[in-house]
């Protein structure tokens, strides 16, 4: 009975391999990838994320690390709060960008024009869904798997001269379009990378959220003449 049956199985690779194109398995290619998460991004009101960074220099072979919450409101709205180092914060309120990283600098708080030359790459998220193959040339599509889910990854890389990053690598969930992992490489070499540890779109964002108090005690730098501000 085995015998005869084994020539059936025997056939069946041979069947798949004579499908039409059509037929099988289209993979996606780069620029499906990142249309995909542009899309879903530019549709969403407010972007929720919760965040492990690392941050790894090779030229002092140095790496921290640090955890936080991402939120981002549209159009030009973004609050960064850091668990760890605690108190650490980036708040963009549509006019100014303030900087308040206590750990590293007690006191001091940098004010930033929003959308002034010189400040982009604080909202990585922002920067590199929006209009993306306008700007970057858009490679790879390979399948990796970040915290158990299914993405694929595509490298982005700048156009014109004189951006913040040299590189991006953009981990792209297959099932929703949302971004799991980003890694960020700037033109020192310096090694940022952000995995997303929740993802909400459109969850509804306090306006306390994106207001900034000047810490008591804390010396106010401004910082828009140089950055091309008003």
């Amino acid at each position: 009975m085995t015998d005869r049956f084994r020539p059936t199985f025997v056939l069946l690779p041979a069947l798949a391999l004579a499908l039409p194109p059509a037929a099988r398995r289209q993979e996606p290619t780069p620029a499906q990838v990142i249309d995909r998460a542009s899309k879903a991004f530019s549709a969403a009101r407010t972007v929720k994320a919760g965040f492990e960074q690392t941050l790894v220099n090779p030229a002092t072979g140095t790496e921290s690390k640090a955890t936080g919450e991402l939120v981002l409101q549209q159009p030009n709205r973004v609050s960064v709060r850091f668990t760890q180092p605690a108190g650490d914060r980036v708040i963009g309120d549509g006019s100014w960008l303030w900087v308040y990283l206590p750990s590293a600098a007690p006191n001091q708080v940098i004010k930033l024009p929003a959308k002034g030359k010189g400040v982009t790459g604080v909202d990585a998220l922002g920067d590199l869904l929006t209009q993306p193959r306008a700007r970057y040339n858009v490679a790879g599509a390979t399948a990796a798997t970040v915290g158990g889910r299914a993405t694929r990854v595509v490298t982005l890389t700048p156009k014109s001269d004189g951006q913040p990053i040299d590189r991006a690598r953009v981990w792209v969930d297959d099932a929703d379009a949302s971004v799991r992992q980003v890694e960020l490489t700037d033109a020192n070499g310096l090694v940022r990378t952000l995995r997303m540890t929740s993802w909400t779109l459109n969850a509804s964002v306090p306006a306390s959220t994106f207001k900034f108090d000047v810490p008591a005690g804390a010396r106010v730098v401004d910082r828009s003449t140089l950055v091309g501000g008003r």
